[in-house]
Formats: C-alpha cells, structure tokens, sequence
C-alpha cells in the first residue's frame, strides 16, 4: 500500500522540523518513532516525547483511503538526507514494515502502529489566544533564553517565564545568578496568563521560527502552550511551579552608571576571559573617574589587564563578576551602546541598551 509518492525535499523538511525533539534513547520504543498520517490533500509527521509534540504538514496529491503508520524517525531522516536532491521517494506500508524506495536505492524499516502513538491532550479552561510576527518572538526568546538554569534543582528556573497581561507579553530567563527581562506590545487586550515554558521547548522553538513577517498563533491555557506558524505547530506542558518575583531583582535607583561601546566592553572581556580562573570565570571591574579596568587572574598567579576611558563620575568601585554572564548578553543582544548601572561591590549591577528599550538585564556580583 503506497503511503506517498513525492520529491525528498518535500518529504525531508516537515520531518526534520519534528525530528528535533526525538531522543535518542526511549523507554518506551514509539517516542523513537514519528507518526507519518495521509489524509485526502495533506501528509503530517507528529513527533513527541511526552511533554512537547510537534506536528508539520504538508500538501501532496492523495488517492485511496486515510493512513497512519509509526517508523523511526532518525533512520527516515538519515536515509532521506543520504538520497540525491531531487529524488523521487515513495514510503510503502508492506504489513508491519515500511519500504522507502528511491530509485535503484531500497529500505526496508520497521514500524509500530499508529493507534499506539501518545498524543497530548487539548487543554481545558481558559485560553488566551495571541498572534505576532515570527521574527518578533524569535528576537524576543533570543534576548533571553542564554539566561536559563540547565538542569537546576530549583525545576522552575529550568524555563522561560511567559506573561501575558492586558497589552503586553514578557518574558523573563533566570538562573538565580543573572536575570534577562525582554517585553513588547500587543494589539489585543489579553486576560493575564502567567506561564512558565520549559527549556527544551524555547530552545526548539527558537530553531524552528523563521526570521519573517509571516504569523505565529499562540494559545496559552494554565497547563499548555501552543505555537503555530507556516505548516507547524508546537503544543508544549508547562512548567508547574512558582518562578521569582522578577519586579524585585530588577534594580532602581543605582546612580553609579557608565556608557560603552557594546563592541569594545565585549572585546576586553574576551581577552580578560582567557586568563580568568577555569572555574569560576571571575573579573574584577575597577571604577574610577573617567576609567574602567578590568582584571582577571587565575591559580598559575598568570593576570590580565584592560585599561577602558569611560565616562564615568560615579563612586570609586571596585566589584566582581562571571565574566561568561556578561558576555552572553553582550553576544545576544544588539546595539551600538551598553549602559551599565551599579549601587556598591554587593549589589547586583543592571544592564540596558539604547537600542532596545524594553530589555533588561541583572547580574549577580561576586567576591574575587
């Protein structure tokens, strides 16, 4: 029973886009698998691993009735990508076998069957419904997902804090030592929704969203997430948890401040970095009128020194940071300009960029 006849390319994009989310070792063999369903005018691949799933389709000319079969997904993509551009592909159910066939070029794999494949059930309870540009969520997770906790005890920190309120959407990354808040305006006014999303997901969603005008559809109910845009949709559990309050780490009222030139700052942290201590990754900011040093030294007594003229006439300072948490947000975030606001050595120091207005960043000091 020929499931799909159609061009590689067609076939490989929608499967690559699911596959992402694939581990590569399963308890349960099917989350290893992608369900492949034919309707009458669309092919859709469904892959999940039990907290996201992701669905991609795609319109190819159908006969005969609807089918749905499961085969390993990394071996189709493997196969795929190793067949010619623009080879002609035919998937065939052969009992509980698919043959892929391109060609003099032959594959015999093994399938489960559909009805055992998990799903993620619909949402209940109220939904707050929303729609931007692709490229501005992109913009607005890649301002602040470097700022998440990887594989934190505290779980709730291991995601992205959604909210979304009248207006307006935020979101805000932290992983108790440094703090990324990035905000923007809506059209529609929302009933207030405060979610957090699971790491995994912002990451994968920041691969998949394209650098365009073209819509993403989002719905956000009190235990999911969806995402859908072109011919995907990413349908995401959220994180059950109480995240920080983010209103009282922002700092206010610093009037220590300097401006610099994001180029320059992140180039001497560079340098400074190479000879930072391995593990700790500690620079010392040493502030006086009109000059910024930046010092690093590690367990071999080896030290470096940047020597920066800054416009600076607040208090004399002299204050430590992980080099690594200021340079993923002067990797991360565009602009001409950073400015830099500090209380004294025990506070934390706050991060803006003339160039993105509503965009802060909090950072941690440490003793060096």
């Amino acid at each position: 029973m020929v499931l799909v006849k159609a061009k590689r390319d067609k076939l490989l994009g929608p499967l690559s886009a699911v596959s992402g989310i694939i581990e590569r070792r399963h308890t349960l063999p099917i989350l290893s698998n992608v369900l492949i369903e034919r309707g009458a005018s669309a092919l859709s691949f469904l892959a999940t691993d039990i907290e996201i799933q992701i669905t991609a389709r795609d319109a190819v000319e159908s006969s005969g009735e609807a089918r749905a079969v499961t085969v390993g997904a990394r071996k189709l993509v493997d196969i795929l990508r190793a067949l010619p551009d623009g080879a002609e592909v035919t998937l065939q159910q052969q009992d509980k076998r698919m043959l892929v066939k391109a060609g003099k070029s032959r594959f015999v794999l093994q399938t489960l069957p559909a009805e055992d494949f998990p799903r993620l059930a619909k949402p209940a309870g109220e939904v707050a419904r929303f729609a931007l540009p692709q490229k501005a969520l992109r913009k607005l997770l890649n301002l602040v997902q470097y700022a998440m906790a990887q594989q934190d005890i505290r779980y709730y920190l291991n995601g992205l804090l959604m909210v979304v309120e009248d207006k307006g959407l935020k979101l805000v990354a932290t992983d108790g030592h440094r703090l990324a808040y990035a905000a923007m305006a809506l059209d529609a006014k929302l009933p207030r929704q405060e979610v957090i999303v699971p790491r995994k997901t912002v990451l994968e969603l920041s691969k998949l969203l394209a650098d365009s005008d073209a819509e993403v559809r989002i719905e956000i109910s009190a235990t999911q997430a969806s995402f859908a845009f072109g011919t995907v949709e990413l349908v995401s559990k959220l994180v059950d948890g109480k995240f920080p309050d983010y209103t009282r780490v922002i700092p206010s009222g610093h009037k220590n401040q300097l401006t610099i030139e994001r180029e320059v700052l992140r180039q001497a942290l560079s340098r400074a970095a190479i000879l930072s201590n391995e593990k700790f990754r500690g620079v010392r900011w040493v502030l006086t009128d009109g000059t910024l040093r930046i010092v690093s030294n590690n367990t071999e007594q080896e030290e470096a020194e940047e020597t920066l003229e800054v416009g600076y006439k607040g208090d004399a300072l002299d204050i430590g940071f992980n080099v690594n948490y200021l340079l993923d947000v002067l990797n991360n975030v565009a602009g001409t300009d950073v400015e830099c606001r500090f209380g004294d050595a025990a506070s934390s120091a706050l991060l803006s960029f003339p160039s993105e207005a509503d965009f802060k960043y909090v950072v941690m000091p440490m003793r060096i």
